[in-house]
């Protein structure tokens, strides 16, 4: 099986000469010395450490491309033939749009959304800053939570301290929550998260009391890294700055050699990266208490694809500390702003990590604990993956959190603006085949303009193309659920899938596509049962 091409990949802008290529090293079968490039090692032996990360940074989102052995698409969807739960079993009645996808998380079940997903978190780097107004009004109009990220105050250029160092004011985060809130109509939620500078920042306490923010989150990791987030800084006194308000910042900018160098061009940029977090258990719990005693009426927990015994612990103490969602982000990943070696060989990939998830839920359950609500995350963009995650994770699973899928659609109805004023090109023939303007091009413009009237003329065109997403995706899990006959997202079940192989059987639980319903099948045929 061919897992990855581990020495070229188009995310890195580099290539292999060679049609042959050693599959462990990925080297060239002939390295030809006077070779004029491309490879990973060809680039990185004069631009170094650039090479860890995608490019050009800051300007792309990169998601890690390494087939495993076993992933969702090895689960199909049950359809059946008759009954109806959620609803009348007639065929007047039980009617694919009458299908509810609408969710709901937290210890009162007092977020809802219209749909069972939510976006990633969209924190400090730039792709996420310069398209924040189509993101979050997007979130926003479909009626789903949106994850604002970390380290959004700690680089703020306007950040305003008091002399202990704790936020006073940052425009930034406020621009953002407010964005949000502008058309919030009681679906979804914003959720603020928290790392080790955001903590020393005094982030949660500046959110809860200056703008209301009623959902903070933890964040002990993700699927695209095991590290801090890092970004990149093209100015040095930006980066010296950045390293004052306590972040690691290599090269060191106070150097005065790397200084030297910077001003001669040898190093471009600077990067800013976040510390590690360390967990225990007493703490963790303490910080739970300390923030719904600033006034946080739901504390989350985001973890990364971590080993079964961090999981563990993420799903113990949580159940502990009473959180209100706790979001298991499975390897790859896919971001714009993670070591890109990083996202292709680390961590625990999305369908194990949520099976080992589903059966320490079920454990846990059965020693009579509560279990917490639970969001899955890790490579999910269509109506398929969320009935797939949320029938895997059945009765624990409550919505999952996309990443690139839900960024995509703000970018491209972004540009599509921008074409539509003749900017880059004018409009490319792939857009304006269904129409030369904004009514014409979205389909659901229409819709948008019944319910927000003149005012849709000033929604960012990014948010138009959330909402047009969000459309084809609750429409596509209405007729996968009508198929499975099941009317509401709480009466999914893991029965509602089967596995393709073996091997995904065995990794998941789901039975295998020849034992599925073998036995109901068996008892029909010997006449012992009937329906």
């Amino acid at each position: 099986m061919n897992l990855c091409q581990p020495n070229a990949n188009e995310s890195l802008q580099t290539k292999n000469r060679s049609r042959n290529v050693a599959p462990q090293s990925g080297i060239c079968s002939r390295c030809i010395d006077g070779c004029k490039g491309n490879c990973d090692l060809f680039k990185a032996s004069f631009r170094g450490r650039e090479l860890l990360y995608p490019s050009p940074f800051g300007e792309i989102t990169a998601g890690a491309d390494k087939d495993y052995p076993v992933d969702y698409s090895h689960l199909n969807i049950n359809g059946y033939a008759f009954g109806a739960e959620g609803i009348l079993s007639d065929s007047d009645f039980a009617i694919f749009p009458a299908v509810s996808t609408e969710t709901r998380y937290g210890i009162s079940e007092t977020v809802k959304m219209k749909i069972p997903m939510f976006t990633g978190a969209l924190g400090s780097t730039r792709i996420a800053r310069v398209n924040w107004d189509h993101f979050a009004v997007g979130a926003a109009i479909t009626g789903i939570s949106l994850v604002c990220g970390e380290n959004v105050c700690g680089i703020d250029p306007k950040l305003e301290l008091d002399k202990h160092g704790k936020v006073t004011e940052a425009p930034d985060m406020r621009r953002r929550v407010e964005s949000y809130r502008r058309y919030h109509e009681g679906y979804g939620d914003i959720m603020v998260q928290m790392n080790v500078e955001d903590t020393r920042l005094g982030v949660a306490e500046y959110v809860i009391d200056k703008l209301g923010v009623e959902t903070v989150e933890l964040k002990w990791g993700q699927g695209a890294k095991c590290i801090g987030g890092e970004i990149k800084v093209g100015s040095l006194e930006r980066a010296i700055e950045l390293k004052k308000r306590g972040y690691i910042v290599t090269p060191d900018p106070e150097v005065p050699f790397n200084q030297s160098s910077f001003k001669a061009g040898a190093i471009k940029e600077f990067e800013r990266h976040s510390r590690l977090g360390f967990i225990d258990e007493e703490g963790f719990i303490k910080e739970v208490e300390r923030l719904r005693s600033l006034g946080a009426k739901r504390v989350t927990l985001k973890t990364g694809a971590y080993p079964m015994r961090e999981l563990a612990m993420s799903i113990r103490w949580a159940s502990d500390a009473k959180i209100d969602l706790l979001t298991i982000d499975g390897a790859p990943g896919g971001t714009g702003m993670s070591p890109w070696r990083m996202m292709q060989e680390w961590g625990i990939p999305a369908i194990y990590l949520h099976s080992m998830a589903y059966n320490l839920c079920r454990r846990l359950a059965a020693n009579g604990k509560w279990v917490p609500h639970i969001a899955f995350a890790g490579g999910f963009s269509a109506e398929d993956h969320i009935f797939k995650a949320l029938s895997l994770g059945a009765p624990y699973c409550r919505a999952v959190c996309m990443g690139r899928a839900l960024m995509i659609p703000g970018m491209v109805g972004k540009n599509i603006g921008e074409w539509l004023k003749g900017n880059n090109g004018g409009l490319p023939s792939t857009v304006s085949k269904f129409g030369t303007t904004k009514e014409e091009i979205f389909v659901s413009y229409a819709d948008l303009k019944e319910k927000y009237g003149k005012e849709i003329d000033t929604f960012p065109l990014g948010a138009v193309g959330i909402y047009s997403v969000g459309e084809k995706i609750k429409v596509g899990l209405q007729q996968l659920m009508a198929g499975a006959r099941k009317w509401q997202v709480n009466l999914m079940a893991r029965d509602d899938l089967f596995a393709l192989t073996e091997e995904a059987s065995k990794v998941t639980g789901i039975h295998y596509v020849m034992d599925s319903y073998k036995q109901d099948a068996y008892d029909i045929i010997d006449a012992k049962k009937t329906y």
